[in-house]
């Protein structure tokens, strides 16, 4: 479903809740992002290497420890700044009470470097963040208008949307930013989705049983 465009993009599901994991790399300066490294960190370190691309920013949707597990590590290994919206701050900075709760073990993660704002110009690959709050108070998408391809972590699924029962969730939060961020952009746009596969933004604006444009 990929699109044939000019980032490189890849994704995969990691740790113990299967968190999808995107890098998005720049071919030209090789400079790349990883979103949502939510374990297994030699396995992302080995496709960062296999792909000839060096990460300078490791950036969450959000601060479920699913979304995280792996993000000290990675940044141990590559010196790498973790990037997260200010409104999370209250769940990363009770990682360790999540892990206990959810019986996964709890690796120490260290402070967020860098607070995201809305519409902010990543890194590198042309993308912007887009602060769309509902799963939690400070949930991010990712938007990359010339590749259409949208990051949006927990907050839209295919044929779902994210909960909104845990910690700070809003179930009116999460249909306006759906509808109003989400549902603007190009529906031709390959989702990649929190956990699951991708979707095309098209299909769940006349699908999505939860929230239809």
């Amino acid at each position: 479903m990929q699109p044939d465009t000019a980032l490189i993009r890849e994704t995969f599901p990691v740790g113990p809740l299967q968190c999808n994991c995107t890098i998005i790399g720049d071919p030209l300066t090789k400079k790349a992002l990883v979103i949502d490294p939510g374990g297994d960190h030699q396995f992302i370190l080995k496709r960062l290497e296999e792909l000839g691309l060096q990460v300078v920013s490791i950036i969450h949707t959000h601060a479920h420890l699913d979304h995280f597990l792996a993000s000290g590590e990675m940044k141990k290994a590559t010196g790498a700044t973790l990037h997260l919206h200010k409104e999370d701050q209250f769940l990363w900075d009770n990682l360790e009470m999540q892990c206990r709760l959810f019986g996964v073990p709890y690796v120490p993660v260290p402070a967020p470097d860098h607070w995201l704002s809305d519409d902010e110009a990543l890194a590198c690959g042309c993308g912007v963040a887009l602060h769309t709050p509902g799963h939690t108070p400070g949930s991010m998408s990712f938007w990359f208008p010339q590749d259409k391809l949208l990051i949006a972590g927990d907050t839209l699924f295919r044929r779902g949307i994210g909960r909104t029962d845990l910690w700070g969730g809003d179930y009116a939060q999460i249909e306006k930013s759906i509808r109003q961020r989400l549902y603007s952009l190009d529906e031709e746009a390959v989702v990649v989705t929190g956990h699951g596969p991708d979707t095309l933004l098209g299909d769940e604006i006349r699908e999505n049983p939860f929230i239809r444009g």
